[in-house]
């Protein structure tokens, strides 16, 4: 067998080493952005500043416009967006902390009463002969872990949410030099937030793992089940912060495209548009916040189902720090892997016209997935033994160490693949949109088929190469080798982000550059980086599916072996019903969250209307909007509408787990895992089609486009009203279904105890 190359005492400096060079990298990347001034002031010059161009004389384009008062109007605008993203956040952390508290102790309680809450060491579960640690413990250590998890979710969202708002008046300023320049702060800013966060999520597992290892000592078995709770307390969060987020921000979305743009013919991100604020903050707290919580809880539960599954393996079983900590490895080599891929994007090739954002972009994906292919391939020569044995349903399976290297790679190639799809699926460059577009000549009702075609189209790659990573990760090491595939496609987690932060930023930046009255030369900028940031978000949300479909897969593996399920028999009618469900299931939560998004929207088009009604001197200009009432309207909305959804997720497990027992349990995750992936990859890719079909038809680039457009034209119109439909699908519900396939799946495991002991009651009576 053998033991691995690299020592305990190098394992336990590289993790948190690796993880303080990410919070270093960061800060650096935000003191840089911070240098961009809001105020109207010039930096003293020096050579050395030249190359990021912190004072280049501006190109004056304000064609008339009073400079200073443009800087000053930007920096107004900053601060309202950052203050009501501010408030909505702290409301919505109110109410997610009461049920973080309430969760945490239905979690001691049930977890405890396994043995009767008795303080006793109990057989350990995998192997009788030996003592473990009582299951108290476990309930003590899992309900401090899930708090862990909880917080560092929500710190991820909110620092997200911090630095979005800090860098998008800074982007609309550095437009006003060139494409460039606003790239490459928008692009920090993005990276600021990745590396936070992976770092972060990483750094705290590590620490939680040694801490708890003081008290269970060899009990590793018990160590790394209450680990998991980790993983559940990041999920949770994330789901409110998706479901929450993706309300608010499309309520104030459609209210305000559907009033502005198609009954009064007035630009996007018009300051006469009462929703407009709302719009903005929206972008911040869906799109941000909401996607870095969703972005670590996948970190934090494929770093658990892994640890879970090695726990009762050989590197378990004898007592192997370094082969244990392999998914911590994996991700810290990832983090130094995005630092230097980061480093590509701002510092050795520049960005200088538009036509080079998104290969850019691309380039940022492709170089993260070759580097980081060298790096796994170095952790597992030395963080593994030649040969080593992984628990599989109850045996053992000889692994050598370059099968445990394919099985992550396998991850992340896959990853690249399902990113390049949506990009071909979502991209205005490329037929599949463009045809979209076109087919708005015959108006809404042609776009909209043609968008649901596409969106269905779209899932065929992706779930071939899901596909193909089970089968190969499967067959090379079981459950553990589909949960380090799982890590490989998170690995370059940090670049992912900084890619999808880039999105809203941008997008928040044409915004204020409309409002603050700028020339159209710099709105076309930002449309510019706007369009290229929405096809990484898209990208962005075909990893988070992707990763989530190999995390529950891996998740419900380890919960099969933990509840003592021998075989899951499709063919039995427990697992049967389960199935058929599971998969009702992400239909039930998409109608959820559809629905809401509706009547949200309902009121905020009812308030803009009687705004634009009753308010004199509004259409032209001479008038202040009321664009607080608009913001409380999507605040109240998306706290009151995101509570029964996020029910739905967290108590079905509990029910049919007490009511109905394991098998039928078993059945209703995979049910939900088989329907929720296929629902929400082409839910994102519908949406993000509309949108950019909408973004080509307006930005006019090549003849095809002209004919379309112009703006107001009825092409346009129906392209508005696709993009309108579109907007809940591909913010809301489609993102927020691979929180609930992986959810569903961790919260199983960590109740997977309590199930196996006290579950099927209904079963039981009848």
């Amino acid at each position: 067998m053998g033991s691995a190359l690299l020592s305990e005492l190098a394992t336990e400096i590289l993790v948190p080493v690796c993880a303080v060079v990410g919070i270093i990298f960061s800060l650096v990347q935000w003191f840089i952005v911070s240098r961009v001034r809001l105020t109207h002031e010039r930096p003293p010059s020096s050579n050395s500043d030249k190359k990021n161009g912190f004072n280049d004389y501006l190109i004056e384009e304000e064609e008339g416009i009073n400079e200073q008062s443009v800087v000053a109007k930007c920096a107004d605008i900053q601060s309202a967006i950052s203050e009501g993203a501010t408030s909505f956040l702290f409301t919505e952390y109110q109410y997610v902390g009461v049920f973080m508290i309430a969760f945490a102790i239905l979690i001691f309680l049930f977890l405890g009463s396994v043995e009767g809450f008795s303080t006793k060491g109990q057989a350990c579960t995998y192997d009788q002969q030996k003592m473990c640690k009582p299951a108290l413990a476990t309930a003590a250590f899992s309900t401090v872990s899930f708090l862990l998890g909880a917080i560092t979710s929500v710190l991820s969202g909110f620092l997200g949410m911090k630095i979005a708002t800090y860098a998008n008046a800074r982007t609309t300023l550095e437009a006003r030099k060139s494409v460039g320049k606003a790239f490459i702060v928008a692009f920090r800013s993005g990276a600021v937030m990745g590396f936070l966060l992976a770092a972060n999520g990483l750094l705290v597992l590590f620490i939680a793992i040694n801490l708890f290892k003081l008290y269970y000592g060899d009990d590793w078995e018990g160590l790394f089940e209450a680990i998991t709770g980790y993983g559940l307390g990041g999920s949770s969060m994330a789901l409110f912060g998706r479901v929450g987020g993706g309300i608010y921000t499309k309520a104030a979305d459609v209210g305000a495209d559907l009033v502005g743009k198609v009954e009064r013919n007035i630009p996007e991100d018009d300051p006469r548009n009462p929703a407009v604020i709302a719009d903005n903050v929206g972008d911040n707290v869906g799109d941000i916040a909401g996607m870095g919580s969703d972005l670590f809880g996948s970190y934090a539960e494929s770093s658990c189902a892994a640890l879970v599954v090695a726990s009762i393996s050989s590197f378990g079983i004898n007592h192997e720090f370094t082969s244990m900590l392999y998914p911590l490895l994996i991700s810290s080599i990832g983090i130094l892997v995005c630092l230097i891929t980061t480093l590509f994007a701002t510092d050795f090739f520049e960005v200088k016209a538009v036509k080079e954002i998104e290969p850019s972009l691309k380039k940022q994906l492709i170089i993260s997935t070759v580097l980081m292919t060298v790096g796994i391939a170095i952790v597992s020569w030395i963080g593994l033994p030649s040969s080593f044995t992984i628990y599989n349903f109850g045996a053992q399976k000889v692994v050598k160490n370059w099968q445990l290297f394919l099985c992550v790679a396998v991850g992340l190639w896959a990853g690249l693949i399902i990113g390049f799809v949506t990009e071909y699926y979502t991209s205005n460059a490329y037929s599949p949109v463009q045809d979209v577009a076109d087919s708005c000549r015959t108006g809404a009702a042609t776009n909209v088929i043609f968008g649901l075609a596409l969106g269905y189209k779209s899932v065929i790659i992706p779930i071939f190469a899901i596909a193909v990573s089970i089968f190969v990760s499967f067959s090379f090491a079981a459950m553990y080798g589909i949960a380090v595939a799982a890590l490989g496609m998170l690995s370059t987690i940090a670049t992912g982000l900084a890619i999808d932060a880039y999105g809203p930023i941008s997008d928040n930046a044409g915004g204020i550059a409309e409002m603050a009255g700028m020339s159209h030369r710099i709105r076309e900028r930002t449309d510019a980086l706007d369009a290229a940031g929405n096809t990484t978000a898209a990208i962005g949300k075909g990893f988070a599916i992707g990763s989530a479909a190999l995390v529950s897969l891996a998740l419900f593996g380890a919960f099969v072996s933990r509840a003592g399920i021998t075989t899951v028999d499709v063919l039995t009618p427990k697992v049967f019903i389960g199935l058929i469900v599971g998969a009702m299931l992400p239909y039930w939560f998409s109608a959820m969250t559809m629905k809401s998004v509706g009547s949200a929207a309902l009121k905020m088009v009812e308030e803009v209307r009687r705004q634009f009604n009753t308010i004199p001197g509004l259409m032209e200009g001479t008038t202040k909007p009321d664009y607080a009432t608009c913001v409380k309207i999507s605040t109240d909305a998306s706290i009151k509408e995101m509570i029964p959804p996020g029910a739905l997720v967290m108590l079905t497990p509990l029910i049919v787990g007490i009511f109905f027992g394991v098998e039928t349990l078993s059945g209703v995750l995979a049910g939900s895992l088989v329907s929720g992936v296929q629902i929400a990859i082409s839910a994102s890719n519908t949406g993000g089609a509309w949108d950019n079909a909408k973004k080509y038809i307006e930005a006019g680039a090549s003849e095809h486009a002209r004919t379309l457009g112009p703006k107001g034209s009825e092409p346009h119109k129906a392209a508005v009203i696709g993009d309108t439909i579109g907007d809940p699908l591909k913010d809301t519900s489609g993102p927020s279904l691979n929180i609930l396939i992986k959810l569903m799946a961790v919260e199983s495991l960590v109740f997977a105890p309590f199930f196996a002991t006290h579950g099927g009651l209904l079963f039981k009576i009848f």
